[in-house]
């Protein structure tokens, strides 16, 4: 069997199609590199002394883990001399980064969440790294926040990488979502699905089942009827998964088909939710869609939100079309 590599991938994805120009290919070529480091790091854990707590919390008032701030400054430092970017914005900091002076500025502007459940590093279970990428407004001089304030129906690419028992890195630029599995041995990225599309039928569900005392009634509605089971108005028996890693949840989804949700409660009215709607539900509503899935926030399309602020929270439901749509149908009634 042929291998195709992540680059040679993107330059013909170029000649086919045209979705990708030659700044935008460095960008994602770039994220992939600094995904193999993460992914060197990960798999040292306490060799490489990077399992417990920085002891520092981030913008969002949580305690970064030492890889959430190594995996922050990895994606920094390969990212702001390519050229190819006019800012980045990250989860764990308070406000964009500016691209140093002394580099050249590109057209694109790169979102990302570091390393996505954080929970799971020190037990050895699947964490990853999400990834958005927008073009920066016509005209723009110095990048502001303003600029990355963005819907979701504006991203020319989005991905993520998750470090389990392989390294995967997971990409669509508008155009199907490929799956590549790192080759550590030759240290590169080979495709090895193509064109993912997410099951339509499905027996599987992740949510954090111990907040089911705080849930809206739309989504305790939802729950009750799979637990129910085949004696139920659903007729059948659904499992249930929860990993605690958006990552590696979304990954099985991909694979199997599923739904996975993160609501809103009510133990805080004024928290819509938990997840970032930059970070983590763009992107990964983006790859979903695109692998004939559907990303909602309860009410609306997940990526037609207008951002007002670049650490926005929205509740999330995302996974197998019928599903979705049976659970935001719950909301609207």
């Amino acid at each position: 069997m042929k291998r195709v590599s992540l680059t040679q991938y993107l330059v013909e994805e170029q000649r086919l199609h045209q979705t990708i120009n030659a700044e935008l290919r460095l960008l994602i070529e770039v994220v992939a590199r600094a995904c193999k480091r993460i992914s060197y790091s990960v798999s040292k854990g306490a060799l490489g002394e990077v399992l417990g707590s920085a002891e520092t919390e981030n913008i969002q008032g949580e305690v970064q883990k030492k890889l959430d701030v190594i995996s922050n400054e990895i994606l920094l430092e390969a990212n702001e001399w390519g050229g190819h970017l006019a800012a980045m914005a990250s989860e764990e900091m308070e406000t964009i980064r500016q691209i140093p002076s002394r580099y050249p500025k590109g057209e694109f502007l790169l979102m990302y969440d570091p390393l996505d459940g954080s929970s799971n590093i020190d037990v050895n279970v699947s964490i990853g790294t999400i990834f958005s990428v927008l073009k920066a407004p016509e005209g723009m001089k110095d990048p502001t926040e303003q600029d990355f304030l963005q819907p979701g129906t504006q991203q020319v690419a989005a991905g993520y990488a998750v470090y389990g028992p392989q390294t995967m890195l997971v990409l669509t630029t508008g155009n199907g979502v490929q799956c590549f599995t790192l080759d550590r041995e030759m240290g590169s990225w080979v495709l090895t699905q193509s064109d993912m599309q997410i099951p339509e039928t499905t027996k599987e569900f992740a949510i954090n089942m111990s907040n089911k005392r705080h849930w809206h009634p739309p989504v305790q509605r939802y729950v009750d009827e799979m637990l129910a089971g085949s004696t139920g108005p659903r007729g059948k028996d659904f499992n249930m998964r929860w990993i605690a890693s958006m990552v590696a949840d979304v990954h099985r989804i991909l694979n199997r088909g599923g739904i996975f949700m993160y609501p809103a409660d009510m133990r805080d009215p004024s928290s819509p939710g938990k997840l970032r709607l930059m970070y983590e539900a763009n992107p990964m509503a983006m790859i979903v869609e695109q692998a004939g899935g559907m990303a909602t926030d309860g009410k609306g399309r997940i990526m037609e939100i207008q951002p007002t602020k670049l650490h926005q929270r929205v509740p999330v439901f995302l996974g197998s079309k019928s599903e979705v749509e049976l659970v935001t149908r719950y909301h609207a009634e």
